[in-house]
């Protein structure tokens, strides 16, 4: 396996990981109780997909 000859820069190196950030959730709205959700995702809070009750959920106590 070839090894470096010489040292990388800081610069050259900060430059090759400028990419490597993580980027934050793309979040969309929930149209029947207005909740934040993952897109093409059933509602959490709600069960509903695209208007319709799709999931049983819980009411809480």
């Amino acid at each position: 396996m070839p090894n470096p000859k010489r040292r990388h820069s800081k610069r050259r190196t900060a430059l090759r990981r400028s990419h490597d950030f993580l980027t934050p959730t793309g979040l969309s709205i929930c149209t029947n109780c207005q909740e934040r959700k993952l897109p093409h995702r059933a509602c959490r809070k709600c069960g509903e997909y695209k208007g319709r009750a799709v999931l049983a959920v819980k009411e809480a106590s």
